[in-house]
C-alpha cells in the first residue's frame, strides 16, 4: 500500500514537472463557470475592462491579462485542453454578442488583425 501511494506521488510530481517545463499556464481557474459569466454582463464586463486596462482586476482577470497576447500569438500553444475550449467559447461569444468589446480587444492586442482574423472567420455565427 505504501508503495502505491509513493508511486502515485511520484507520478503526480512528474506530471507537474513536465507541465512546468513545457511552460503551460496555470490550470487553477479552469473550472470557472463560463456560462455564468458570459450570460451575465455584470460579471463579464469587469473581466473585459480588466484586460483592456480600464478597470480593476480579480486574480483570474490578472492571470488572463498577463497571458492574453502570448496566447493569441501562439494559438494557445501553452493552454490546457480546457483552456483551449474555454478560450474558443469566450471569443465566439465576444465576436457574436459583444462586438464593441471584441473590437477594443483586437485593437489592443492584435491591431494588425494578424491573429484574430482566423478566430473571426471560424467562430462568427452565420445569421
Amino acid at each position: 500500500m505504501k508503495f502505491l501511494v509513493l508511486a502515485c506521488l511520484v507520478a503526480f510530481a512528474a506530471a507537474a514537472s513536465a507541465r512546468a517545463q513545457r511552460g503551460g499556464y496555470t490550470e487553477i481557474y479552469d473550472t470557472i463557470d463560463l456560462d455564468e459569466i458570459l450570460s451575465n454582463r455584470r460579471l463579464l464586463v469587469p473581466y473585459l475592462q480588466c484586460v483592456l486596462g480600464e478597470g480593476k482586476c480579480t486574480p483570474p482577470g490578472k492571470e488572463l491579462k498577463s497571458h492574453i497576447k502570448e496566447a493569441l500569438e501562439t494559438q494557445c500553444g501553452k493552454c490546457s485542453p480546457a483552456q483551449v475550449k474555454g478560450t474558443r467559447r469566450v471569443i465566439s461569444h465576444l465576436i457574436n454578442h459583444e462586438a464593441d468589446y471584441w473590437n477594443k480587444l483586437t485593437a489592443k492586442y492584435d491591431p494588425n488583425g494578424q491573429f484574430t482574423k482566423k478566430y473571426e472567420n471560424e467562430l462568427r455565427t452565420q445569421v
